[in-house]
């Protein structure tokens, strides 16, 4: 699974925005940038912030890009211990679109709930 640093790299540069130009449009440093882009500094924490790439990017709000941006920025700041586990890594994009109340298909939500009663087994 892809980073939120490496995510919003490819974007940008699929859409041949230069670094520098990116963070002009949306009033971020460049040299904190690239840390991110790198995945050496957690992405921004602030909706607004999130918002603001979302538009310089181009991405339409409620679109799989834009839903993504949003979900990888909320993946680098869960715990360690889930973030290792791969199958809970693998449905947190599910979990993240449910909690905005976007309705998983049946079989997704089966799933989700399958995991998390696995993961309550084992406290």
């Amino acid at each position: 699974m892809k980073k939120f640093g490496e995510y919003i790299k490819d974007l940008r540069v699929k859409k041949e925005i230069t670094l520098r130009e990116f963070c002009k449009t949306v009033g971020l440093d460049p040299s904190n940038w690239s840390k991110i882009e790198r995945g050496l500094l957690a992405p921004p924490k602030s909706k607004e912030i999130l918002e603001q790439i979302a538009t310089a990017l181009g991405l339409t709000e409620n679109s799989s890009e834009y839903n993504q941006l949003f979900d990888y920025a909320m993946i680098d700041f869960i715990p360690t211990e889930l973030a290792e586990d791969s199958e809970i890594l693998e449905k947190l994009p599910l979990f993240f679109r449910t909690a905005r109340g976007e309705k998983p298909t049946e079989e997704e939500l089966k799933e989700l709930i399958k995991l998390i009663q696995q993961s309550n087994a084992g406290d």
